[in-house]
């Protein structure tokens, strides 16, 4: 909640680095995630997320590839491993299937991610709920 908190105040143009940790040039933008999230490691040990997520690997994770094509892998794409689960569904951040991954929520099919951690931080789910509430536009 205070990341949540501390998020919606960030928002309004403030630097978010107080909030997202061990990404601290993370933005609420899709090049942002994909570059500091997805693509990369982080401070904290957490390798990026095509270490798995990759063209390469794909066929083995439910087809999703973070590489390539990331934001169509994402937005508006139905998870392959749990029956009517939407990947990203803009607006929607607590029915994207990518949250509830992120969160290790109950109902998810395989486990948490990135897989045996280490996990994202709250501000970094944070950002990444952002960005899903304002439409999870391709910016």
């Amino acid at each position: 909640m205070v990341a949540t908190v501390a998020l919606t105040g960030a928002a309004c143009d403030e630097a978010l680095s107080r909030v997202t940790g061990p990404t601290p040039n993370l933005t609420v933008s899709f090049a942002s995630i994909q570059r500091d999230i997805f693509a990369a490691p982080d401070s904290s040990g957490r390798p990026g997320c095509v270490s798995c997520h990759s063209d390469a690997l794909a066929r083995f994770n439910g087809g999703l590839s973070l590489q390539s094509n990331p934001y169509t892998s994402l937005v508006g794409a139905a998870a392959v491993f749990k029956r009517g689960a939407t990947r990203v569904i803009p607006g929607d951040p607590n029915g994207s299937y990518l949250i509830q991954k992120l969160e290790g929520r109950g109902g998810i099919v395989g486990a948490r991610m990135p897989f045996g951690g280490p996990y994202l931080t709250d501000g970094q789910i944070s950002v990444i709920r952002r960005w899903i509430e304002l439409g999870a536009q391709n910016n």
